[in-house]
């Protein structure tokens, strides 16, 4: 259990300090701004892999054997259906936050 908010905290702090440093390179080369896109999202996205295997091993695996029994195997299949699932509504109810939020500023500027 512990292990699982040390999880948390890291994947906060490494979002937090992703967006600063890719926002400081405003006149750097574009090719090297893109490179740091493409790294920043490779570990965006490994960070989530982790945090997933990390949650469903927890969750699913009792007692660790040389085979996987079909309860452990349909546990991890849910977990992970589940996990891609919740982090796409999220992202998605965040694109929706992000849109309202510019179109009610647009709208205050008028």
């Amino acid at each position: 259990r512990s292990r699982r908010g040390g999880t948390g905290d890291t994947g906060g702090t490494g979002s937090g300090m992703d967006a600063p440093s890719a926002a400081g390179l405003g006149g750097a080369d574009p090719q090297l701004q893109r490179f740091i896109e493409v790294e920043t999202q490779k570990q965006r996205f490994q960070q989530l892999v982790h945090q997933m295997t990390e949650l469903c091993w927890e969750k699913c695996m009792d007692k660790p054997g040389p085979k996987l029994d079909s309860r452990a195997e349909t546990c991890f299949v849910n977990c992970v259906e589940r996990f891609i699932d919740t982090s796409q509504f999220i992202l998605n109810r965040l694109e929706q936050t992000q849109k309202s939020k510019s179109a009610f500023s647009e709208s205050l500027s008028d």
